[in-house]
């Protein structure tokens, strides 16, 4: 806790410096406000046009990618911050002439209140950018004068050529009506803007924002040192962003137009000719319809199969029937023969006739003989029969046979119209593909072309100003509290490092604690500031007391008082204790180092009384020289054994005895002063007493914990000057 006061201490006795510097600053601050030119800010919100709405979401635009599919806010951003756009913008806007009104510490800015009206006509580009001064007088005349120093005369009203350009010059009327007390007779100053100039300007002060990534609305802030003019651009911006958008999106919708128109007479032929195409390979191919004729010949195909099939079991079964018969036809009464593939009625009435003839020869062997008449005419029909009956199923198996191969021949020949049938749709395929791709390109074309007839005749923009920009009635900047809050932080932070420098160089004995780090020589006392009588007294009774009763000093003592400094309390210890000792009628002598001191013909040391219990001695430099050291602590000693104490206020450090005092001496103390001695002696001191190993050195530390009113301190050494001022005069 100690510690934080000491650092402390040196800030809570500057704080009349703080306070001051702080002062000065909120002065200079607010005088600076004065003078300085305000600017002031107007916003713009403008709104981007939704992809998902009208018709930016066009399947023209989103199929031809003639614009983004999604909104781009960072990029619509860089596009606001474009020359081109900010050129368009300026267009609207009268940036061209800029004009001030002069006075004596700072130039205004006019606008729209301007009393004359500045119009350029035909400025070559040397003359842009450069300040002409214009001073108008009562009879409304006017001179104006250029940086290398002509003058160019006129009156209000007139157009007058200056060097080469020709300028108007003429009253603001509409303006001046509205403000009758409006000063006219002035100084002022215009230049005549190029572009670029412009350009530049504005780039400086204008501030293009998203609100915020996912919201599609840009925030446009232009700030200016004329209210009017701060509210004009971002109004004008956002509207040329919209006037190119529409442009841009009329213009890609008619350069879309005509591409659409020519690519649709180039598919429009391709179209024609694959049509023909398909019909000449059709005439050629004689195709009607290849999956239905496929069709049909299949199902021919399979019924003739059928047949086939069918002939084919049919005759197999003859010529079964055939060979059985063949094999057997000597008995061919004794056969069994299977006539499921003889199934006539011819055929079925022979074998009926057949098994009635063989029933009868079988009853006329009953009665007759087989060389009978009768049995051998029933034998006779009986082979007239079975011969017929062979040969009808050899002619049978015969037609079987010519139809099952007619039938194979047939097939065969139906087969052969699947040949071609896969080169034909092969061919028909790749046919039908390029027609349908060329029409599908033309249908697609066609509706695009709508499409963009329609974007082309709708000259819309989604894009919107949601809230325009407004005059200012209060300036953004300078802003005057924070300006002023900070300039007196600042004259404070000033007045605290000026503190802590001053502090730093000047390295002061401050505290003991200061001391007590530095040094391992003991401190005997520290005396505060003691500032009357009283106080005085009982401190230093009570420390002499202290010294005694630690056997510090003794009867007979030589107390030696040295410092760097007399002035750093070594006459006040010597004089405060010897007044002590007076008190307690004790016998003293005073012996001290005086320029001033009359010199004895024979260079003798002289004793005076001091007061009735004190002597004194005063030592000059010349007696000092005529002793030796030796003969020095001898004198030293010889007179303080006729007194009870003796205080030797020493020479400073560095004198010639010094050293020889303080090794006389029973007590060496070592006056230090907080407010006047250099910390760097501290070490000074220590490198003495290792070298010199002087007896009982203590310190003494003056003005402990004194921190003098800087106010009043000021006052004490301006009346010391004064008072040294008028002495020497």
């Amino acid at each position: 806790m100690s510690d934080t006061l000491n650092f402390l201490r040196p800030y809570l006795r500057g704080w009349p410096i703080i306070i001051g510097a702080m002062i000065i600053a909120f002065l200079v601050a607010s005088k600076y406000l004065n003078y300085v030119t305000p600017m002031y800010e107007s916003t713009a919100k403008l709104r981007l046009a939704d992809m998902n709405e009208g018709v930016p979401n066009s399947n023209l635009f989103s199929d031809l990618d003639v614009f983004a599919t999604t909104q781009k806010i960072n990029a619509e951003i860089e596009l606001l911050k474009s020359h081109t756009l900010i050129s368009k913008a300026l267009e609207k806007v009268p940036f061209d002439v800029q004009m001030y009104r002069e006075g004596n510490l700072r130039k205004t800015e006019l606008f729209d209140d301007k009393p004359i009206l500045i119009s350029p006509i035909n400025w070559p580009e040397n003359l842009k950018d450069k300040t002409f001064s214009l001073q108008v007088f009562k009879d409304k005349s006017f001179a104006v004068k250029s940086q290398d120093g002509k003058i160019f005369k006129g009156s209000l009203g007139d157009t007058i050529l200056i060097e080469n350009a020709l300028t108007v010059f003429e009253l603001n009327d509409a303006f001046i009506a509205k403000k009758e007390d409006l000063k006219i007779t002035d100084n002022y100053l215009f230049s005549v803007l190029s572009e670029t100039k412009q350009i530049s300007l504005i780039n400086s002060q204008i501030d293009i924002i998203a609100v915020d990534k996912d919201v599609p609305v840009i925030r446009i802030s232009y700030k200016s040192s004329h209210p009017g003019k701060a509210a004009l651009f971002p109004n004008a911006l956002a509207e040329a962003y919209i006037d190119d958008y529409i442009e841009n999106k009329y213009g890609a919708a008619n350069i879309t137009v005509e591409f659409l128109n020519e690519r649709i007479a180039e598919i429009s032929k391709k179209l024609n000719k694959s049509e023909q195409m398909i019909l000449k390979y059709r005439d050629q191919k004689s195709i009607t319809n290849i999956r239905q004729e496929t069709e049909t010949e299949l199902r021919k195909i399979s019924q003739l199969k059928i047949q086939l099939t069918n002939l084919e079991m049919s005759l197999e079964a003859i010529r079964n029937l055939e060979n059985y018969v063949q094999s057997g036809k000597d008995n061919f009464l004794d056969l069994a023969p299977n006539f499921e593939a003889f199934t006539d009625l011819l055929s079925t009435e022979i074998i009926k006739n057949i098994k009635q003839l063989q029933a009868e020869r079988k009853d006329l062997l009953l009665e007759y003989t087989e060389n009978d008449e009768k049995v051998k005419v029933i034998d006779a029909k009986l082979n007239d029969l079975t011969s017929y009956l062979i040969e009808s199923i050899s002619n049978t198996r015969k037609n079987l046979q010519t139809k099952y191969e007619k039938l194979e021949a047939d097939i065969e020949q139906a087969e052969k119209v699947f040949i071609d049938v896969p080169e034909k749709e092969r061919m028909m395929t790749i046919l039908n593909r390029e027609f349908e791709i060329f029409q599908q390109s033309y249908n697609f074309l066609n509706q695009k072309k709508i499409e963009a007839e329609i974007a082309k005749a709708a000259k819309i923009a989604f894009h919107r100003i949601i809230t325009p920009a407004s005059i200012s009635k209060q300036p953004v900047s300078p802003n005057r509290i924070i300006i002023k809050v900070v300039s007196a932080l600042l004259g404070m932070m000033g007045a605290i490092i000026l503190i802590f420098i001053v502090h730093a160089l000047k390295g002061r004995v401050n505290n003991v604690s200061t001391l007590e780090s530095q040094s391992m020589i003991p401190i005997l006392t520290t005396i505060p500031k003691l500032k009357s009588y009283t106080e005085k007294e009982q401190f230093f009774i009570k420390t002499l007391s202290e010294w005694e009763v630690k056997g510090l000093i003794k009867e007979k003592s030589i107390l030696c008082l040295t410092g760097f400094n007399q002035n750093h309390g070594i006459r006040f210890i010597a004089n405060e204790m010897n007044n002590v000792m007076s008190i307690q009628n004790r016998k003293t002598l005073l012996i001290e180092f005086d320029e001033t001191s009359s010199i004895h013909k024979n260079h003798e040391i002289i004793v005076r009384p001091f007061n009735d219990s004190t002597d004194i001695i005063k030592v000059s430099r010349h007696q000092i020289k005529s002793l030796t050291t030796r003969k020095w602590q001898e004198l030293l000693n010889e007179k303080a054994q006729q007194y009870d104490f003796t205080f030797l206020i020493n020479s400073v450090f560095g004198d010639s005895h010094t050293l020889a005092g303080m090794a006389a001496s029973d007590l060496n103390i070592i006056c230090l002063d907080t407010r006047l001695t250099p910390a760097k002696h501290i070490n000074e001191v220590n490198i003495l007493q290792q070298e010199y190993q002087l007896p009982n050195m203590f310190f003494a530390l003056n003005r402990v914990g004194y921190n003098p009113n800087f106010i009043q301190e000021a006052i004490k050494c301006i009346s010391r000057r004064l008072k040294k001022f008028k002495l020497k005069k």
